[in-house]
C-alpha cells in the first residue's frame, strides 16, 4: 500500500470509559510518531494549515468516535492537540514532564466532577415507591425491578457536555468545522443507530438514523451515555420532540462504514476491548469475582463483533480480487470485466480501493483488562497511554512493507 496515493485518511476511536480515552490517546501518539498529522480547527485555521503544508504530508482529516472516541475524535477536530489532551487527562508526571505545553495550548484539567454529574432528577426514585404496591411485590423479582426501579443511570453526561462547550470546543457546530467529525450514537426508543455530522438534512433509513441538528458537545454528551452508570442523553430536535439516546456501542462497536461512506480510503480504527487471555501470574479469572467475569463476557462479544466485521471486510475484498484475476486470466473483454467487477462491488457494498488498519491491545496486555474504565489515577493512566503508543506502533509496521 503507498500511503501517498491515498486521497483521504480517516481515524476511527471506539468507546470503553476514560481507559480507552488513555489508550486512543496512546494510539495517537504512536501515529505522530509515524509522521500523521490531525487535521483540525475551523474552516478558516484549516485552509491557512493547507495551504502551508505540504502536499505529501499524511494528514487525517476525518474522524469517528463512539463514547470515549467521541470525546478524543470532537476534541482532535477542534484542533486541540494530543499534547493538551495529556495535559488534560494529567497522564503522569513524569510524562508530562517531557513535553512542553505552551500556556495557550493547556487545556482545564478535566476531573471527576466533569465526567460523574449525579443523576438528581432520578435520585429519589432510587428508593421505589412501588414496593408499598401489592400487585408488585406478589408479581415477582423482575416484575418488582421492572415496575419499582425506575432511576435510569446512576450519573448523566451533562457535566461532559458542559466541559466540552466550555473548554475544549472553539467551535461547536459540525458545519464550522475543517475536519469531517461523525459522532454515534444509540437510540433509545428505537432500533437505529444516530450518526450526527454536518449532513445538509437529517435523513433515516431502516437502520441509521443522519442527523445535523445537535451541537458537537450535545453529540457526544448522547454518545458517552452509557448505560446503567449514566442516564440516557436528551435531544431536542428541531420540532420540539425530544429523542433520547444512549452509547454508541451498542448496536456498532466500529463505525467504519461511516468514513468509508464519506471518501476515506485509508481507515485507521482503534479499540480497546480486549479479551483476557491466561497466564500463569495472573492465573483464572473465576477467583476475580463477578466483575472481572462480567467484563470478560462483554469483552468477548464486542471482539467476536468486531473480529467477524474484520472477516467479512476481508473476505469481500478476497473474492473481488480473485474475480479480476479469472477476468484478466480468461482475457475478457474490458466492457465486460467491468460490469461482473461493477456487479460484485455493489451487490457486496465494496470499495476495494479502501485499506484498513486495526488497533488494539495485545492479548497479553492484562494490565488494561483489569484497569478501571472510569480512573482518573495518573499511574494507571500512563500505563494505558504506553499500551495504545506500542499497539499503535506494532500495528503500523504494516505501513513499513
Amino acid at each position: 500500500m503507498d500511503i501517498q496515493k491515498k486521497k483521504k485518511i480517516a481515524l476511527v476511536l471506539s468507546g470503553g470509559g476514560i481507559k480507552a480515552a488513555a489508550y486512543h490517546i496512546g494510539v495517537c501518539l504512536a501515529l505522530q510518531e509515524k509522521g500523521f498529522k490531525f487535521s483540525g480547527g475551523s474552516k478558516e485555521i484549516i485552509t491557512l494549515k493547507k495551504n502551508a503544508s505540504k502536499p505529501s504530508e499524511k494528514l487525517i482529516e476525518l474522524y469517528v468516535g463512539s463514547s470515549a472516541g467521541a470525546f478524543i475524535s470532537s476534541t482532535l477536530a477542534s484542533g486541540r492537540s494530543l499534547e493538551s489532551l495529556i495535559s488534560a487527562f494529567q497522564v503522569g508526571f513524569g510524562l508530562n514532564n517531557s513535553i512542553k505545553i505552551h500556556d495557550d495550548e493547556k487545556i482545564k484539567p478535566i476531573g471527576y466532577r466533569h465526567i460523574f454529574n449525579m443523576n438528581t432528577k432520578r435520585m429519589l426514585s432510587f428508593i421505589p415507591e412501588a414496593l408499598m404496591q401489592k400487585s408488585i411485590i406478589t408479581g415477582g423479582l423482575e416484575s418488582l425491578i421492572k415496575k419499582g426501579f425506575k432511576l435510569n443511570g446512576l450519573f448523566n453526561t451533562n457535566g461532559l457536555e458542559r466541559y466540552l462547550r466550555k473548554y475544549i470546543l472553539e467551535e461547536n457546530d459540525f458545519n464550522r468545522l475543517g475536519a469531517e467529525l461523525f459522532i454515534i450514537a444509540t437510540q433509545l426508543n428505537h432500533s437505529r443507530k444516530t450518526v450526527f455530522g454536518n449532513f445538509k438534512e437529517s435523513t433515516k433509513t431502516d437502520t441509521i438514523k443522519f442527523v445535523n441538528y445537535a451541537t458537537i458537545s450535545q453529540a457526544v454528551a448522547a454518545s458517552a451515555a452509557l448505560p446503567p452508570v449514566f442516564a440516557p442523553y436528551p435531544i431536542k430536535k428541531p420540532d420540539g420532540k425530544i429523542i433520547y439516546h444512549y452509547d454508541g456501542e451498542i448496536r456498532d462497536t466500529l463505525s467504519t462504514h461511516v468514513a468509508a461512506d464519506h471518501g476515506a480510503d485509508f481507515i485507521i480504527a482503534s479499540y480497546s476491548m480486549q479479551p483476557y487471555h491466561y497466564v500463569p501470574e495472573i492465573g483464572s479469572l473465576h477467583k476475580f469475582g463477578m466483575p472481572a467475569i462480567i467484563n470478560q463476557a462483554l469483552y468477548q462479544a464486542l471482539e467476536q463483533k468486531v473480529a467477524k466485521h474484520i472477516l467479512y471486510q476481508q473476505q469481500k475484498k478476497d473474492v473481488y480480487m480473485s474475480l479480476k484475476e479469472i477476468c484478466e486470466d480468461e482475457n475478457l473483454s474490458g466492457k465486460l470485466k467491468e460490469r461482473i467487477l461493477s456487479t460484485v462491488k455493489k451487490d457486496l457494498d465494496l470499495k476495494p480501493e479502501i485499506d484498513y488498519i486495526y488497533i488494539a491491545p495485545r492479548p497479553q496486555d492484562y494490565e488494561m483488562f483489569f484497569a478501571d474504565h472510569f480512573s482518573l489515577n495518573s499511574k494507571i493512566l500512563e500505563k494505558i497511554v504506553k499500551i495504545g503508543f506500542k499497539s499503535g506502533v506494532t500495528n503500523l509496521r504494516a505501513l513499513d512493507n
